[in-house]
C-alpha cells in the first residue's frame, strides 16, 4: 500500500517540517498491521513528495479471524487485504503522521494553519461506481473540495471478459490544510471498503468526531460515512449523528436568532443526551422496583452495560433481530471474562420486537429505548401485541424522539428525521395518544416523563412513557 503527498512552490520546503519526518533519511515504524516506511522521492526547493509505504504481515493477517471465521476457507489466505488501501493504511497514516494531524508546528506555525496546494496519490483504492458510473471515492472526496481522478484498469489485461478491477488508482488535488487532508484520509479510506481490521467500540465515535470536525456534519454522504466508520453499530451511529448535528444539545436559539438563556447546571449541559436518556430509563426502572428486565432492541448493548453493572437486576435479557449486534453486545459486556454467576444473570437472544417471544414473558419490566421509531407504522400493532399482550411485564419503559424539538437543531434540515433509519418521529400529542391508547387496551397506567431540558415552546428532545400494569388486569386483552 502506497500513499504519496506532494506540494510545489513556496510550500515545498515546509512539507517535511509539517510531517515531522526528516527528508534526508528513510524511516521505518513497526505497527500492529505491519511495517510502515516513510521516505521522500523528491525534496527540492520547487517540489517535495513524501511517501508512506505499508508492508502488511500477510501471515499474521491470514491467521487473524477478522476476515473470516473458517480457518480452512481459501479466502483467508487468498485475498487483496495486503495490497488494497483501506483501514490498515488509514491506521498507518494516523500513527505515523500523528503530529501532523494535530495541525501544529513550532517551526512552521503559519504554514500548518493555512491551506496548501496538495497532490495526494494512492494505489489500489476500492471505489464502487454508482448507477451513473461515478466512483465512491469521487463522491466522498469531491464534496470536500478535492479534484478527484480515478484510474480503473481491467482485472486482467489478458482476460477482458473478467471486466474491470474493483480498485482504482486515486489522485486528489486541492488547496487543503495538511492536517485536514490527513484526517479526511483516515476517515474515508475505511469507508471505501466498508471494513475495519479492528474491533469498533465506543471510543471510535470520539475519534470519528475529532477527525471529522469541520466537514463531516455537512457532508452529503454523512450517513454512509458514519455507518461504515462505526461498523453498522446502530447505537454508535445514532450517538455520532446526534453529536454531529448537535442533537444532544437541549438549548436553542430564539426566534430572532439570539441565544436563548438556560438555567441548567454546567454538569447537565456537558452530559450528552444519550447518557441522560439511559439515566432516565434506569430511574424509571428503579421506581418500579424491577429486578428482571429485558432490553428489547438492545443493539450492541449501550443500556445493557448499565443494567449488568447494577446488581439490583437479577436477570438481564437483551434481544435484537440482528445476530451481529448481539455478538457486539457480548463483546462489549465482556461476558467471556465474566464469572459464572455474572453470566447466569445475562442472556442475549435473537428476537424481533414485532413477534411474540415466550422467553421474555412475565418479567418485571421491558425497555424499548429509541426502538419504536425504527418500526414501520403498520407494524406497531404487532409490537403492541408482542410486548403488552404476549410478554405482559409488570412495567414497560418506552423512549422516543420528540419531533417538535427538531426545529432546535440548526443542522437538521426541515422535515428530516434525526436518523436515516427512523420510520417516523412523534410529536408530544401523538406519543401521548398512542401510549395512552395502548395502556387502556392492555390494562396499564401511563406516566409521561421528560428526558433533557424542557423547552417552553417545543418540549424536551426525548419523551418517555412509563407503563405500569394495573392490579387485577392480568387477563386484559
Amino acid at each position: 500500500m502506497l500513499v504519496t503527498l506532494s506540494t510545489r512552490g513556496e510550500a515545498a520546503p515546509d512539507l517535511s517540517h509539517l510531517l515531522h519526518k526528516h527528508p534526508g533519511r528513510a524511516q521505518s515504524f513497526d505497527l500492529s498491521v505491519g511495517t510502515a516506511h516513510v521516505f521522500y522521492p523528491a525534496d527540492t526547493a520547487e517540489v517535495c513528495t513524501a511517501a508512506l509505504l505499508l508492508e502488511i504481515d500477510a501471515v499474521a493477517l491470514a491467521r487473524s479471524k477478522r476476515y473470516g471465521a473458517d480457518a480452512q476457507a481459501l479466502s483467508r489466505y487468498v485475498n487483496d487485504r495486503p495490497y488494497v488501501s483501506t483501514s490498515m493504511l488509514a491506521l498507518a497514516i494516523g500513527q505515523v503522521f500523528r503530529s501532523a494531524m494535530a495541525g501544529k508546528s513550532e517551526s512552521r506555525a503559519e504554514r500548518a494553519a493555512a491551506p496548501m496546494d496538495l497532490d495526494v496519490a494512492l494505489t489500489s483504492v476500492p471505489s464502487e461506481p454508482d448507477a451513473h458510473g461515478v466512483g465512491l471515492a469521487t463522491r466522498l472526496f469531491a464534496p470536500l473540495g478535492w479534484a478527484v481522478e480515478e484510474t480503473r484498469r481491467p482485472l486482467d489485461d489478458t482476460r477482458p471478459e473478467w471486466g474491470d478491477a474493483r480498485t482504482v488508482g486515486l489522485r486528489l488535488r486541492g488547496s487543503v490544510r495538511l492536517a485536514d487532508a490527513l484526517r479526511q484520509l483516515t476517515v474515508l479510506l475505511p469507508v471505501l471498503d466498508d471494513a475495519k481490521h479492528y474491533w469498533v467500540g465506543d471510543d471510535e465515535v470520539g475519534k470519528l468526531l475529532r477527525r471529522g470536525e469541520g466537514w463531516l456534519a455537512e457532508h452529503p454522504l454523512r450517513d454512509l460515512i458514519t455507518t461504515r466508520s462505526l461498523a453498522h453499530q446502530r447505537s454508535l451511529v445514532e450517538d455520532a449523528t446526534s453529536r454531529l448535528l448537535g442533537l444532544d444539545e437541549t438549548s436553542a436559539a430564539t426566534a430572532d436568532g439570539a441565544a436563548a438563556t438556560s438555567d441548567r447546571t454546567e454538569a447537565a449541559a456537558e452530559t450528552p443526551l444519550h447518557r441522560r436518556r439511559a439515566a432516565a430509563v434506569l430511574t424509571a426502572l428503579a421506581d418500579t422496583g424491577a429486578s428482571t428486565v429485558a432490553d428489547v432492541g438492545c443493539g450492541e448493548g449501550a443500556l445493557l452495560r448499565h443494567l449488568v453493572a447494577d446488581r439490583t437486576f437479577t436477570t438481564v435479557i437483551g434481544t435484537d433481530v440482528a445476530p451481529r449486534e448481539l455478538e457486539r453486545a457480548e463483546r462489549r459486556l465482556h461476558l467471556d471474562e465474566a464469572s459464572d454467576e455474572q453470566r447466569a444473570r445475562v442472556r442475549l437472544l435473537q428476537s424481533s420486537v414485532t413477534y411474540s417471544d415466550d422467553r421474555i414473558a412475565g418479567l418485571d419490566a421491558i425497555v424499548l429505548m429509541e426502538v419504536v421509531e425504527h418500526v414501520d407504522p403498520e407494524r406497531l400493532p404487532a409490537l403492541e401485541t408482542s410486548v403488552f399482550a404476549a410478554a405482559r411485564p409488570a412495567a414497560v419503559v418506552v423512549t422516543t424522539p420528540n419531533a417538535e424539538h427538531n426545529v432546535r437543531f440548526e443542522r437538521l434540515a426541515a422535515g428530516r428525521f434525526r436518523h436515516s433509519d427512523h420510520r417516523f418521529e412523534w410529536t408530544r400529542d401523538e406519543f401521548r395518544a398512542w401510549a395512552t391508547a395502548v395502556g387502556d387496551r392492555h390494562g396499564y397506567t401511563t406516566e409521561f416523563r421528560l428526558v433533557g431540558d424542557d423547552d417552553p415552546e417545543v418540549g424536551p428532545p426525548t419523551q418517555l412513557a412509563l407503563f405500569r400494569r394495573l392490579r387485577g388486569s392480568e387477563d386484559a386483552a
